[in-house]
């Protein structure tokens, strides 16, 4: 398998996305051919080329699986333009980092906004200044970046000059969680010891395969050197029987977790699959927090399931069926519960008395935790479906004992 083959075949949630920001013509199309040495984007002198982002998945080494994207000139005009731009800037909010591309007019005062707004956000940036080949990098330009803190560099898509110091700027600059692997299972067993994965085939299993989660939890164990027993529900009991030694670690879906809780000892470490991902992804005692504010909904509350990504709708659903099946017993509330799913959060969050979000297995750290992020300032409770569906069968705190341990 060739490197971009590889990089393609990584998950989205776990590669590290980059977006080419600037104005029009800056050249941005030409910068992702030069980094990936593919012809993925189309190039033109006449401004405004592009128009929706466009991905290339990329290996850069010795950074792993990194997603380019190729947006829009952020100064597009008229009400399409608009559109553009506005398109543009929602690839930025999740991006993992972001290279401003300036053209031969050099910075302007767009480019310095638009530098302002994303260091706003906390997104590493970082400035390349292209077209070397025809201009060279004025002075005030320089001293500008270096008195805004910014990392900067001067490259030519063109004649590919600097190209490859442009890739090492950017393993650099980047985010220090794609530097180093934040552990799902990892810190909780430790080589030679037995982890038992409860995985439930139901209408929601996919055909033939395990889920993403389940897949990497499996490898993660593995690679400690540890023993991985994946066992259905109902043939836990008997599993946990014939192993000669207890094991170190029970792993479930969250989906049957009050079965399993019934099923295996109290001095078995147990938690869930979504509840890894929340302390992977996310923050987990925030999601804990979250799940805490069941308690207070009352009659006629909104409440908000939020999904990274679309499927078609099972009669078993777990976000559309089964957790506002289960709020509404476990509150004895009735309960209004709105839908979304995608990149975004509907523009009345602030209506919403709680954000229960999937376990984001699509999603990478960043937008997760941008997603966070949106929920606190517009003061919305938020936690995820793992750690929620363990509030509501009543196992919550002995779900998270085993993160407690670690201290």
């Amino acid at each position: 398998m060739t490197e971009n083959k590889a990089a393609a075949a990584t998950p989205r949630g776990l590669r590290m996305i980059v977006a080419l920001a600037g104005r029009r013509n800056a050249g941005k199309s030409s910068l992702v051919n030069a980094i990936t040495g593919q012809e993925v984007a189309i190039v033109s002198e006449q401004a405004g080329t592009t128009t929706d982002a466009v991905a290339k998945p990329y290996e850069l080494l010795p950074l792993g699986p990194v997603t380019f994207y190729d947006t829009a000139g952020l100064d597009d005009t008229g009400e399409l333009g608009g559109q553009r731009a506005a398109a543009s800037r929602k690839v930025l909010y999740r991006s993992d980092m972001v290279l401003m591309v300036v053209g031969e007019d050099g910075l302007t005062a767009e480019d310095k906004r638009i530098a302002t707004e994303i260091k706003k956000l906390g997104i590493p940036l970082l400035a390349v200044f292209n077209k070397a080949d025809k201009v060279p990098l004025r002075k005030e330009d320089a001293d500008w970046c270096r008195g805004e803190g910014l990392e900067y560099i001067r490259v030519s898509a063109k004649n590919g000059e600097n190209i490859a110091e442009l890739k090492e700027k950017i393993v650099q600059t980047a985010p220090d969680e794609f530097k180093k692997d934040r552990p799902l299972a990892g810190d909780l067993i430790n080589a030679g010891e037995t982890a038992v994965l409860v995985v439930p085939i139901d209408l929601e299993a996919p055909k033939g395969r395990l889920i993403l989660p389940q897949v990497q939890v499996l490898r993660e164990i593995l690679d400690k050197d540890a023993i991985a027993v994946t066992v259905k529900e109902e043939r836990l009991a008997d599993v946990l029987n014939n192993l000669k030694q207890k094991p170190a670690l029970v792993i479930t879906d969250s989906q049957v977790v009050q079965k399993v809780a019934e099923i295996v000892p109290e001095e078995i470490p147990l938690t869930t699959f979504s509840t890894l991902f929340a302390r992977n992804k996310g923050d987990l005692p925030l999601m804990v927090k979250g799940a805490e504010k069941i308690d207070d909904l009352r009659d006629g509350d909104k409440v908000l399931i939020a999904e990274a990504c679309s499927h078609h709708v099972q009669p078993d659903d777990i976000g559309k069926v089964k957790i506002p099946r289960w709020m509404e017993q476990y509150t004895g509330k009735k309960i209004a519960f709105d839908f979304c799913a995608g990149h975004d959060f509907p523009e009345n969050l602030e209506e919403y008395a709680l954000v229960v979000h999937c376990g984001a297995c699509m999603l990478n750290r960043t937008e997760v935790m941008r997603r966070i992020r949106e929920c606190a300032a517009r003061g919305v409770p938020v936690t995820n479906y793992g750690v929620a569906i363990s509030k509501l069968q009543g196992v919550l705190p002995r779900i998270i004992k085993v993160f407690y341990l670690l201290v």
